[in-house]
């Protein structure tokens, strides 16, 4: 009721002159997902299934002296708060932001789900990636330089059992970045704080990465798993590269963390790398103000513009009691072939085409292979 009312109250303030001090434009994103599998015979078989994966409406606009933006998601059986802040700029010196907002981690996590060239981010950006987060943070854009830091709470609107503190940021060097020909080096860290995970009810602590995509549950492996109520200390880091050489580009990351509850310990590493052609000719577009992928605009064809990527994207976690052998060592992996359609710059309908699979490598096993079709229909506002 409270959302209804807020986009009901922004409507006629969208048409208010840029000079007043009170503005608010509407924006949003509908994602229509299905997934087909091809199952092994070795655990649960995944289901053929569709989803709404985002059905997102925002408000964003200028009161007074600060910027604001509140976002939530009503796909799933509750709405999902996603940015919902305050920000104001100091000029050359940079933005200040405070409340919930997506932490800076990773290229891959940073690129928005309207503009990445697969359905699902990577391994790492869907597992190690701190995502929404309440907190405040500090970003600039000194010439080919970008930074941001942050010191966040381990708790969002909607995961208030998740108990810790963190901090972390996000660095970016692009050369002179122009269309079609961008150079993009990065790093990233995080340094998080939980408090008793798996305990006195808070969440368990656990890197379990969907091998197929988003609908391929019965294929998640356990990489890592601290749910006994010690308080853990987690540190990230993330380095990046891509670039882009009209309409051919390509990227990598390479990507870890390690955890620590005094007790025991784990350790994983990610890696992925990705190449992608647009063969209409089109290039994929950067912002060179916060250091990632953005809209393809420009699309030279009246039938819209299409892009083929190729990924391969892998992790590996262990684990192990201190002074003793590993209890957990497995790994997943997994090809990924993409194609996607812009029919316009605001509306695409995507394909992937997955080969997944996972071991345990204490038993030298291969615990599942799952291969999946999934496709979405994209439009965004």
């Amino acid at each position: 009721m409270a959302t209804c009312v807020l986009l009901a109250a922004a409507v006629p303030a969208r048409a208010a002159e840029d000079d007043r001090p009170v503005t608010a434009a509407i924006g949003g994103r509908l994602h229509l997902d299905f997934a087909t599998f091809d199952n092994d015979n070795r655990g649960t078989p995944n289901k053929d299934d569709t989803e709404i994966r985002r059905a997102w409406l925002d408000v964003s606009g200028r009161f007074f002296v600060v910027d604001y933006k509140m976002e939530a998601d009503f796909s799933g059986d509750r709405v999902e708060a996603k940015d919902v802040f305050v920000s104001r700029g100091f000029g050359d010196a940079g933005r200040l932001t405070v409340g919930q907002f997506k932490q800076y981690f990773s290229l891959d996590d940073r690129t928005g789900s309207n503009y990445g060239s697969f359905l699902e981010r990577g391994n790492a950006g869907t597992t190690l990636a701190p995502l929404y987060r309440l907190g405040a943070s500090w970003q600039a854009n000194p010439g080919d330089f970008t930074w941001a830091a942050s010191i966040y709470s381990l708790e969002s609107i909607d995961a208030w059992k998740v108990k810790g503190r963190a901090a972390g940021g996000r660095a970016t060097w692009a050369p002179s970045p122009a269309s079609g020909d961008v150079l993009h080096l990065g790093i990233s860290l995080a340094r998080e704080l939980y408090d008793n995970p798996g305990g006195s009810g808070t969440p368990a602590l656990q890197v379990r990465p969907r091998a197929a995509g988003h609908l391929s549950d019965e294929s998640r492996l356990t990489l890592v798993d601290f749910s006994n109520g010690r308080d853990t200390d987690v540190n990230k880091w993330s380095l990046e590269y891509a670039q882009v050489r009209g309409p051919l580009s390509w990227q990598g990351e390479f990507s870890g963390a390690t955890f620590d509850d005094g007790l025991q310990r784990g350790k994983v590493l990610a890696g992925y790398g990705m190449l992608s052609w647009f063969v209409t000719g089109e290039s994929r577009a950067y912002d060179r103000k916060t250091g990632r992928f953005a809209r393809v605009k420009d699309i030279q064809h009246k039938a819209g513009a299409f892009e083929l990527a190729l990924r391969y994207d892998q992790m590996r976690g262990d684990q192990h009691l201190d002074g003793l052998p590993d209890l957990r060592d497995g790994s997943t992996e997994a090809w990924t072939l993409g194609g996607n359609w812009y029919l316009r710059d605001n509306l695409r309908f995507m394909l992937n085409l997955i080969e997944s699979r996972n071991r345990d490598r204490l038993a030298d096993v291969t615990v599942d292979r799952t291969r999946a079709l999934t496709g979405r229909l994209q439009f965004d506002f």
